[in-house]
């Protein structure tokens, strides 16, 4: 009759090994999914700012009206200034008047229209806006930070006229261009394009 002696140093080293492979394979699958599931978060929280930058983009320029602003304090007929390095843009820069700013039975000490711009600093795309739509002289609106790790920023601007209709790629003028488009270099997401159409009534 054979006795059971146990396991032989041999197998207790394969069985240490065997376990090793094992521990190793799992903390690789493991570090794995962690760093893809991190990356994931990160993709996701960035393409919803683009979301929202792009939100506030079609809601600015679709409620655009042709309204001038005061320029350090005297009138002027301007409703739409669009060019390169306007509103101290390191690309081009734009500055409209739109309506729909939310002021219920007007109980606010402001208007329903608000002074907006979108510029390119720092490669942040920036909101410049205004809580008056004529400020007293010397008066610095707020900034909000709408994205980050843009390369440049581009505006259109779609002119009719009797003879035709094109885009140009710079516009001031006391009424509002037939459409207007914009275009977004990013780090993360390339060269993001819309065009939106823009009020009929220029009167």
């Amino acid at each position: 009759m054979q006795t059971n002696q146990g396991f032989t140093l041999l197998e207790i080293l394969v069985a240490i090994a065997i376990v090793t492979l094992i521990g190793l394979a799992s903390n690789s699958v493991l570090t794995t999914v962690l760093a893809t599931d991190e990356t994931s978060n990160i993709r996701f929280t960035q393409l919803q700012n683009l979301q929202r930058a792009m939100m506030f983009i079609e809601r600015d320029i679709t409620q655009a009206v042709a309204r001038p602003v005061r320029i350090e304090g005297e009138n002027n007929a301007i409703v739409l200034t669009g060019a390169s390095n306007a509103f101290d843009s390191e690309a081009d820069g734009m500055g409209i008047v739109r309506a729909g700013w939310h002021n219920p039975q007007l109980i606010l000490p402001r208007s329903t229209l608000q002074p907006v711009a979108y510029r390119l600093q720092e490669e942040q795309l920036q909101r410049v806006y205004s809580d008056h739509i004529d400020n007293v002289i010397g008066a610095e609106p707020k900034v909000r930070i709408m994205l980050e790790a843009v390369e440049d920023l581009q505006f259109q601007y779609l002119i009719e006229d009797e003879e035709s209709t094109k885009w140009e790629d710079s516009f001031t003028g006391s009424k509002l261009p037939k459409a207007l488009s914009i275009e977004i270099s990013t780090t993360e997401f390339g060269v993001i394009r819309r065009e939106f159409a823009l009020a009929s009534d220029n009167s």
